[in-house]
This record gives structure tokens, C-alpha cells and sequence, in this order.
């Protein structure tokens, strides 16, 4: 991609002080202040993300729910209109193409959130597979219509309320709705990506504009910050949740990765449900492992991991320094049959022991 893609809010955060860097293409606000004291105001008070690189495609037709549940291994056409449902979406060998939600907004009409990096892939096999099958679903890119912001953190709803979303939480975890603001309407899910209760909102740029100062001013009494990337990242560690490329990607099935709730091999059939029933009967050889290590040394992504005798079992695909927990995390993929055992990771030569933690790494 050789020209840099600005998200709709650009001068917003450019008037608010973000620092930016080219994420994906994207010129994307990575911090304001510093990424501990953003990760730290999500985790006590609130804070609002701009998250507009995402992508967004409108399925619909007739066919849209057996569509979507012959493209996903979740179910999409038991959700009811108003339910969010996360999937991975699989080659026929298993292998994650990528991870998104599917909000339910009527019988035969699906909003589906794309990762920004996949946006260009992810329509491509959308269509090539609605081809392919012969349904009566049509298939739009409406990425360009819509910026996304989410609001994360407990004091989330309460800001919310104070905008004067006087019915937010009317709104569950993994549900949403149309509600008026500034005389349109926007769509508000109770979801995000921090670990923390939120709302993520889909709206016209002009409508997020509105909301994201509107947020910041009513916001300020409950403590809400502007946050960038790079604590979403150590967000998400922290919570344990899946990104797309280093815990999932076309070579890490969603078995290995721990996502077995997603997985309906009770489904009549789907993209590699061949390959995963296969697996899951055979044994699943690697599985994904969240950690913590003991001093302050990061172990990134690509780092070995070794067992007692220093063969390597495994290597890390994602890390960071947890704000919370004050200690360096991260997640592996390792052979199954050495998952139990003592690991350690290599860093240069030294090896660190590392402690396999159950999930979320930071409870909420």
C-alpha cells in the first residue's frame, strides 16, 4: 500500500495531542500520554479507542445466515436479531483466514467486523465462496461508511448513561442496538477487546466525531482517557484474547488456539470442519499457552521455547510487560506433549522460566 490511510477522526486526535504511526497502511494514533497510564485508566476508570481501520461488510439475501454458517465455525443462524457472535473463519485445512464478529441485525441482514489488515482478503473470500455455493446473499464492502470507537473500562456505562444513553444497560454483553445520538442513529455493542466491560459504537464519521468529544467532556469526571494501539495490545494480553497473525493465522487452527467453544463440529458442514474433526479426534498436536516470566526481560514474538534438557517444544508469538500484573507476559505455541512440563524460554542463551497462567492473566 503506498499512500497512508488516514481513519475519519484524524484531526480529532491530531487536536488531542496522539502521537500516530503507520499501522497496517493506516496513520493510527498508537498513544496520547504514555501507554501505562492509558492501559491503567482502562483498567480503573475508562477509556475510548478509535478502532475506524476496522472493516465492515453487510451480508444479506435470503441465504445470509446459511451463508455465514457454511463461511464460520460458529453458529450464525441460531443468533437471534440483536445478538454479536465471535468466529474464526477457516480454510479447508483448518487454518484461520481470520477472526471477526457477526452482529444480527435483522432475519436476513449481518453487520460483519473484519481485522483492518485482512479487509482486502477477507471480501475476496467472501465473494468467492457465495460464488462458489450458488445463494441468493449479496455482499457489500462498507467499510468507508463507518468510523468505530470503543468506550472500555468500568466506568463505561456510567459515561455512557451521562451522554445520555439513558437505556445502555438494557444492552448485554454480546448484544446490541440502534440508539439515537445526534440525529441519527448508531449502533451500540456491548463488546470490545480489553478484558474490561465496554461498548463498542458504529457510526457516520460525523456522529463519531460528536461522540468522541462528547465522551471526553462528560467523560472527565469519571476519569476517561483517549487511548492509543499500544495499550490495546498489553489490553488484550492481559485478557488473554486472540490476534490475528501471532495466536491465530493460516497456520494455527482455532483447536490449537484454545478456541474450542467456537468450534460447532454439530454443524451440518463448514469450511474445515473436515480437517478440524480430524484433528480433534487424532489429538490436537500444539496448543497455545498464555504466560508469565519472572524479571522484567521480554520474550517476543519468535522467541524459542525449550524444554528442561534446552529442546525447543515451542516459540512465543506475542509479548509484553503487563502494567497490572508488573511482570513481563506473553503467549506461546507449544507441543502438546511438552505443555505441562517445565518450559523456559531462550532469550540469547538464558533460559527463563515460564509459568503457564490460566486466563485472563489480569482478573477483572
Amino acid at each position: 500500500m503506498s499512500d497512508i490511510l488516514h481513519i475519519p477522526l484524524h484531526d480529532f486526535h491530531a487536536e488531542q495531542g496522539a502521537r500516530f504511526v503507520n499501522f497496517g497502511g493506516w496513520n493510527m494514533p498508537v498513544q496520547y500520554t504514555s501507554i501505562l497510564e492509558e492501559h491503567k485508566a482502562v483498567r480503573t476508570a475508562a477509556g475510548l479507542f478509535d478502532v475506524s481501520h476496522m472493516g465492515e461488510f453487510l451480508v444479506t439475501g435470503v441465504d445470509a445466515a446459511l451463508f455465514l454458517d457454511k463461511l464460520l465455525v460458529n453458529s450464525i443462524a441460531k443468533a437471534p436479531v440483536g445478538k454479536a457472535v465471535y468466529s474464526p473463519m477457516c480454510a479447508s485445512d483448518g487454518g484461520v483466514v481470520d477472526d471477526l464478529i457477526v452482529y444480527r441485525i435483522g432475519d436476513e441482514t449481518f453487520l460483519v467486523c473484519v481485522n483492518a489488515g485482512n479487509i482486502e482478503k477477507d471480501f475476496g473470500w467472501f465473494l468467492k465462496q457465495s460464488e462458489r455455493w450458488s445463494l441468493d446473499v449479496q455482499i457489500e464492502d462498507h467499510s468507508d461508511d463507518y468510523a468505530l470507537l470503543a468506550l472500555q473500562g468500568p466506568k463505561a456505562a456510567a459515561i455512557m448513561e451521562a451522554i445520555g444513553f439513558d437505556s445502555i444497560n438494557t444492552i448485554k454483553k454480546f448484544w446490541h442496538a440502534l440508539v439515537p445520538f445526534a440525529g441519527e442513529k448508531v449502533r451500540v455493542c456491548r463488546t470490545g477487546y480489553t478484558g474490561e466491560d465496554g461498548f463498542e459504537i458504529y457510526a457516520s464519521p460525523k456522529a463519531a466525531d460528536a461522540l468522541a468529544r462528547e465522551i471526553i467532556s462528560k467523560g472527565e469526571p469519571f476519569g476517561v482517557q483517549l487511548c492509543g494501539l499500544g495499550c490495546r495490545d498489553s489490553l488484550r494480553l492481559e485478557a488473554g484474547y486472540p490476534l490475528y497473525g501471532h495466536e491465530l493465522s493460516d497456520s494455527i487452527t482455532p483447536l490449537e488456539a484454545g478456541l474450542d467453544w467456537t468450534v460447532k463440529l454439530e454443524k451440518e458442514d463448514f469450511i474445515g470442519k473436515n480437517a478440524l474433526s480430524e484433528q480433534k479426534e487424532n489429538g490436537i498436536p500444539r496448543r497455545v499457552v498464555h504466560f508469565k516470566l519472572e524479571g522484567r526481560r521480554i520474550a517476543r514474538e519468535g522467541t524459542p521455547v525449550v524444554n528442561a534438557a534446552g529442546k525447543a517444544v515451542g516459540q512465543v508469538l506475542s509479548g509484553t510487560l503487563s502494567p497490572m500484573l508488573g511482570c513481563p507476559i506473553g503467549s506461546a505455541i507449544v507441543a502438546t506433549a511438552a505443555k505441562d512440563a517445565p518450559l523456559f524460554v531462550d532469550l540469547r542463551g538464558n533460559h527463563i522460566a515460564l509459568e503457564v497462567a490460566t486466563l485472563p492473566l489480569h482478573k477483572v
